[in-house]
């Protein structure tokens, strides 16, 4: 069982679920996204913005980007705890790690709903 303070769910299986769940869910998205682009492919700028400024495109790029968020660090976790022994050189890089994505979401979210 993982016991790490920085382990996402503190439970080996649950990340490896949420880890599959999330990859599941950015190439659904990618296949919507290419889907979208063949079938307009001369996109004019309003239909962008309508397409963009839609609800459920809204809702959809939020759990895209909460999926892509969870797989970036339950991957990064993993690689730092099996590669990176020392505490004191894991722990600085896993913060670094964390605000990097805080603030990832945090333009995210500036950017999708300004």
């Amino acid at each position: 069982m993982v016991t790490n303070v920085t382990s996402l769910t503190g439970n080996g299986l649950k990340d490896w679920l949420i880890q599959r769940v999330s990859a599941i869910v950015l190439g659904l998205y990618f296949v919507w996204m290419i889907a979208f682009f063949v079938m307009h492919p001369h996109v004019t700028y309003e239909q962008w913005t309508a397409f963009v400024h839609c609800k459920t495109f809204m809702v959809i790029n939020v759990i895209t980007m909460l999926s892509l968020v969870l797989h970036a660090w339950i991957g990064l976790w993993t690689v730092t705890t099996d590669y990176l022994k020392d505490t004191f050189i894991r722990l600085p890089i896993q913060m670094l790690i964390i605000f990097s994505l805080i603030g990832l979401m945090i333009w995210f979210f500036m950017i999708l709903w300004s």
